[in-house]
């Protein structure tokens, strides 16, 4: 199972043979019980919690360890291939059902001894290539932004919201009842010829058109992206001496077009002139195939690797890790996203870095010039500090849906820090994850309890419902100071219900049709159409990995549309009375997250947590979550 899972503490060492890169890491508290596993060493506090077993792969493993609250996959890509390939395509069904038995890969994992969540990640992983060979990704076939919004009467999140986006800075007044200039289908010239059209509804970059002269009649409205090369500010027709005829269906209303439409337009807004010259410009993108970065390595979160880009849409990256020999081992991004950096960051901080086995670059591979990077805040940590072992709540990066009781594992420099999920931890430190000071990923102890959500403890305490209070008791430890944290919430513009694209961050290949369903602040819970809320995913506002409605259409990248209805059956149907087992087994604990701070958890520190902010009056400015006292 974990042929060429290389440990963490092998070839960490920078290219430029930093020894800060190869600091030991401090080892976990003695009380613990481990679990070795292939070389690979693991804390496990609770072992009653038992064995399971994945329906589509058929790896065993610790329960606690396995994806979704039905523990039934070992990851979200064996949830996802058990819905698209049916059924019949786990490793059960064909026990049940057919009679055959698992294939020799699934034997094999079937022996292995207990594994724990990263080392799940860590398989998933390094298969899914080949699960992409097999796998279809989800048709598009039959689904349009366009048809789904009306039928529902969905409101999708302004291209304003997404600043990292094509036009998002420079969108302007456009809105319902500008005109533009359009095709004109409704004719039967054998030439191209075009009208005028007024915006009726607006969904991202899609717009509802309804040509000038339907007044009321919705029977011909379309919907295009406005961003599109077919889409004109009025006047362009007759600049470019394109004929303005009128559609078929209307042409008998009036007698003198030319009047009718000085009389309509008169006042009326358009484009910009420059506006196709503006959309041009905004998808020019400065990232560009054979440059080098360091990136976060999926197989170990805890380092880096140097990866070389292979593609770029949309100012997304796919990037290929440099020793990849067939080019198949790649990692999706945004050129902004806060997982890549600039050749010899790692070093710069004292971040672990794992060394290539390729001592020179390849012909025409080049390092990406730092300017291009995102740059993070500034920040002074020569006072009041974060500190090894304070506490803190944070969003686990191989589960998105939940933020966890985390400790803060070692400091590096220029703010960056690394954290690991309490009670989850490899012992060699090989799942600990690294954020800035200012990330909005990273929170206060009792941040979750004052926003009314779930906080998930240790795995395997006991001490339920958890408190703060009691933990850092137990734990000899202390919260990190709340000053410390990003306050800083921006006038975002999202709200509760809008329509958007978003990636999978647990897949980041795949950008899928999703909405907003809770915003705390900056924070933003964003729920995949179709999927059950296990899979929802915390975001931040201001993430370069959410995007507008007509974004992948404009793009050329494809989107997956909301999970069938057929889908959701072969994957929930089995589990109806598990769930409902399981539900009956937390009943009385689902406020599992319910702290009780007192004025001694952070010595002499005056502060007072703001109550009740509901999810509407967490956007826009504001002191965040805490009311500063004068």
């Amino acid at each position: 199972m974990f042929d060429g899972y290389d440990s963490c503490s092998e070839d960490t060492s920078s290219s430029s043979s930093s020894e800060e890169s190869e600091e030991e890491v401090a080892p976990l508290p003695s009380n613990l019980p481990i679990i070795k596993n292939n070389g690979q060493v693991y804390t496990y506090p609770d072992g009653k919690s038992g064995m399971a077993t994945c329906e589509m792969c058929g790896m065993v493993g610790v329960r606690d360890a396995f994806y979704s609250k039905t523990k039934r996959f070992c990851s979200v890509s064996c949830s996802r291939s058990y819905s698209s390939n049916s059924k019949k395509a786990s490793i059960l069904a064909r026990l049940q059902v057919t009679g055959k038995p698992p294939t020799k890969k699934a034997k094999v994992l079937q022996k292995q001894p207990l594994v724990a969540k990263l080392a799940a990640y860590a398989q998933y992983q390094a298969t899914l290539q080949n699960q992409a060979k097999t796998k279809a990704a989800v048709s598009m076939e039959g689904f349009s932004w366009g048809n789904y919004i009306n039928s529902n009467s969905f409101i999708a999140a302004p291209v304003t919201c997404f600043k990292h986006a094509p036009m998002g800075t420079c969108w302007g007044d456009i809105s319902e009842n500008v005109r533009v200039e359009v095709p004109n289908t409704d004719c039967s010239l054998p030439t191209k010829v075009f009208w005028i059209a007024g915006i009726v509804k607006l969904a991202g970059y899609n717009a509802l058109l309804r040509y000038e002269g339907f007044e009321n009649d919705s029977g011909l409205d379309f919907w295009c992206n406005i961003c599109g090369s077919d889409i004109h500010p009025v006047g362009w027709c007759a600049a470019s001496g394109k004929p303005l005829v009128p559609p078929r269906t209307i042409q008998h209303k009036y007698t003198n077009w030319k009047a009718f439409l000085v009389k309509r337009l008169t006042g009326a807004k358009t484009l910009p002139p420059d506006f196709s010259q503006k959309v041009s410009e905004s998808m020019q993108y400065p990232f560009k195939p054979c440059m080098r970065v360091e990136v976060v390595d999926k197989r170990h979160l805890c380092r880096t690797r140097v990866a070389v880009v292979e593609s770029v849409i949309g100012g997304r990256l796919r990037l290929v890790y440099e020793e990849s020999e067939d080019r198949t081992d790649d990692f999706w991004c945004h050129m902004h996203s806060p997982l890549i950096h600039h050749i010899g960051w790692s070093r710069s901080i004292g971040h672990r870095f794992k060394r290539s086995d390729i001592t020179k670059k390849q012909d025409g591979h080049f390092d990406t010039p730092p300017h291009l990077f995102a740059k993070v805040k500034e920040v002074d940590q020569s006072g009041e500090w974060f500190k090894e072992g304070m506490k803190l709540e944070a969003i686990d990066p191989l589960n998105l849906s939940t933020i966890c009781v985390a400790t803060i594992r070692k400091v590096l420099a220029d703010g960056f820090l690394m954290i690991g999920i309490d009670g989850s931890e490899a012992a060699d430190g090989s799942d600990w994850f690294c954020y800035h000071a200012t990330s909005p990923s990273i929170f206060p102890v009792g941040f979750c309890e004052i926003n009314m959500i779930e906080l998930t403890p240790p795995r395997g305490y006991t001490k339920l419902p958890f408190k703060w209070f009691d933990y850092l008791r137990e734990t000899g430890s202390i919260a990190a100071p709340v000053k410390l944290f990003n306050k800083d919430v921006p006038n975002h513009g999202f709200r509760v219900g809008m329509k958007l694209e978003a990636v999978d961050l647990m897949e980041p290949r795949l950008i899928c049709v999703a909405t907003v369903t809770r915003i705390i602040h900056r924070l933003l819970r964003i729920h995949f159409d179709g999927w059950e809320e296990e899979y929802d995913q915390w975001v931040d506002c201001e993430s370069p990995d959410l995007y507008p409605v007509g974004w992948c259409q404009l793009t050329g990248y494809q989107l997956q549309p909301p999970a069938s209805q057929s889908s959701r059956e072969s994957q929930s149907g089995s589990s109806k009375q598990k769930k409902k087992a399981k539900s009956q087994q937390y009943k009385g604990h689902k406020k599992m997250t319910t702290l009780q701070l007192k004025e001694e958890l952070i010595d002499g520190e005056d502060y007072n947590f703001l109550q009740g902010a509901s999810d509407q009056e967490s956007n826009g400015s504001a002191n965040f979550y805490i009311k500063q006292e004068p």
